[in-house]
């Protein structure tokens, strides 16, 4: 069936691989510019990342547009606007039996917070993850047995032997690996299209309103969802078996060609 541009209502981005290339450092001006079309013609644009606010701030990526809202952590925390409409936190007896395995298997555990992040220890495979997504890393400290804050997302820095080990024990959650050795860990009722349709409820619109563009494992579930999705070039194959339409790499304006498949430009 051939897609109305009128009838999408309401765009959302991934960042890291989708609007933030990891290879120029950069958000291709093409994507910036038909952001601001976009959204002059009414259409909202919102991000929908694994980040938290602070890092998604940390990108850069909000010195060059305003989004309409962001869905955070994937689909854990959402905003509209400055108000947070959504919150799915991770519960604490999962949380303080994550911070076990880590002591016991010794891997690097980040436990994220709505506006910030902190992690158990620094080694090689915390180090080379950060590195690749132009990330930093919080300055360590040891964790308690028992962690009183309140957490929405788990990034263990292992590989898949070790997840194998405690993912089992973790009631109710499930995996999102997005390195050799870096896996988020999340309620298993909660990715990005919980995120969107939190967002949908809010505005008063339908799946056919949304087209969401991504390049990870964890923007599968979010295209499922959508009634229109775009995945990158250099997208997992996965993903753009998930996805409507593949359009080209993050680096020869694939953001914007997705964009415009859909007749919005």
């Amino acid at each position: 069936m051939e897609t109305k541009p009128a009838e999408i209502k309401i765009v959302f981005t991934d960042i890291d691989g989708t609007l933030y290339s990891h290879q120029k450092k950069e958000v291709p001006a093409s994507a910036i510019t038909a952001i601001e079309r976009l959204q002059e013609k009414g259409v909202k644009v919102f991000l929908c990342s694994g980040r938290n606010r602070y890092l998604i701030r940390k990108s850069g990526v909000l010195s060059h547009f305003t989004p309409d809202g962001m869905v955070t952590m994937n689909g854990a925390n959402v905003i509209v606007g400055n108000q947070v409409i959504y919150r799915h936190p991770i519960p604490a007896t999962v949380v303080d039996k994550m911070i076990l395995f880590a002591k016991r298997l010794r891997f690097g555990l980040t436990l994220i917070e709505e506006n910030e992040g902190h992690i158990n220890m620094i080694d090689e495979r915390v180090i080379g993850a950060h590195e690749k997504y132009g990330t930093r890393f919080p300055q360590p400290r040891t964790f308690p047995d028992h962690y009183d804050r309140v957490v929405y997302q788990m990034i263990a820095f292992c590989d898949k032997f070790d997840e194998e080990l405690f993912l089992p024990h973790l009631q109710d959650c499930k995996s999102a690996r997005w390195d050799e050795y870096a896996v988020d860990i999340m309620p298993k009722d909660s990715d990005k299209s919980a995120g969107i349709r939190s967002v949908l409820d809010y505005y008063g619109y339908q799946p056919e309103n949304v087209l969401v563009l991504g390049d990870g494992l964890n923007d599968i579930e979010m295209m499922q969802f959508a009634g229109h999705s775009v995945a990158m070039g250099n997208a997992q194959e996965e993903t753009k078996k998930a996805a409507d339409f593949v359009t080209a790499d993050i680096d020869d304006d694939g953001w914007a060609k997705g964009i415009a498949h859909f007749g919005l430009l």
